[in-house]
């Protein structure tokens, strides 16, 4: 049985403090000090109730973070990070890792080894790559030898097709949550394939999901045609094609700015590191610039009752 602790109220009890001022003046403080400590635990309760974060929030920083941190990562893929910003665009484009996220043209799988490990065991990956006998075979070839070189980090990775004009296969439509895609709308423009593609993107995005774009920036006004050449294309127009393929632009970025960046190099954005094409000439001017100036666009498909 529990019993309360009772301080003694009785007549005797306060003729006798009365006769003490100072024991008096004491218990006064000894109430007031048990009041606000009282308070102090309530409040601190209540604020630990209000400000605590939902188990699946807490995790998804960390186990990205793990992620980009990973030790498979080469140390040249590390050390492009204070450029390309991997954790900071991935929270951008709010990718989790209960999510089916498609990656378009990986390329040499720079993102998906951070993207594969992050999704494996709650989401999916599918690396939408060309054709085995199309006229890239090749770089088919050199994403399947990759993703047999490490079968613990890329094994579960899916593979789909992204052939333009006119080949797509990222699996079931409106089954993706993330399209992304890196550095690629260049090529696109170039094959004049950039409305089938965002086209493509769109239907298989679910309603409400994202396609994330980072993209080498062309300065404003530029002709699309011909900064692609070189790499780079206008921001507007990259708005321009998700806009007219049904998107809603949902939010900008400038987490991969580079304001040093000119535009105007003589090998295009290749000219820049980590290709450094010019080779020794002016290389300390390029490797002082950095990588490429890119925008990052979030775009998101409209719910059906929009």
């Amino acid at each position: 049985m529990r019993h309360k602790a009772q301080f003694d109220q009785s007549p005797k009890f306060f003729s006798a403090m009365s006769r003490c001022p100072s024991a008096l003046n004491c218990w006064a403080a000894f109430n007031c000090w048990a009041i606000l400590l009282l308070f102090a635990l309530g409040c601190g309760g209540v604020s630990k109730q209000a400000g605590s974060t939902p188990p699946a929030t807490a995790e998804a920083p960390s186990a990205l973070a793990a992620a980009v941190a990973a030790d498979h990562r080469s140390a040249e893929h590390r050390s492009r990070d204070r450029y390309r910003h991997p954790k900071e665009t991935l929270e951008f484009f709010g990718v989790e890792p209960g999510m089916r996220v498609v990656e378009i043209r990986p390329g040499r799988g720079w993102y998906t080894e951070i993207l594969a490990p992050y999704l494996q065991g709650q989401g999916e990956l599918v690396a939408a790559i060309p054709s085995p006998t199309g006229a890239k075979a090749a770089y088919h070839q050199r994403f399947v030898d990759l993703k047999m070189s490490k079968p613990g980090v890329f094994g579960q990775v899916q593979i789909g097709t992204f052939e333009p004009p006119s080949e797509f296969d990222f699996g079931p439509a409106e089954s993706a949550d993330r399209v992304l895609t890196f550095r690629n709308l260049h090529n696109m423009i170039g094959a004049n394939a950039e409305s089938a593609a965002f086209e493509a993107f769109f239907a298989a995005l679910k309603p409400g999901g994202v396609l994330g774009i980072v993209q080498h920036r062309a300065a404003a006004g530029a002709d699309p045609s011909e900064e692609a050449a070189k790499g780079y294309v206008p921001e507007a127009y990259v708005v321009e094609l998700a806009t007219a393929a049904g998107f809603v632009l949902d939010g900008r970025s400038e987490i991969n700015a580079n304001p040093a960046d000119t535009r105007d190099h003589p090998e295009g954005v290749w000219t820049l590191p980590p290709v450094l094409r010019s080779g020794d000439q002016n290389r300390d001017r390029y490797l002082a610039i950095g990588e490429s100036d890119r925008m990052t666009l979030r775009f998101r498909k409209p719910m059906e009752s929009e």
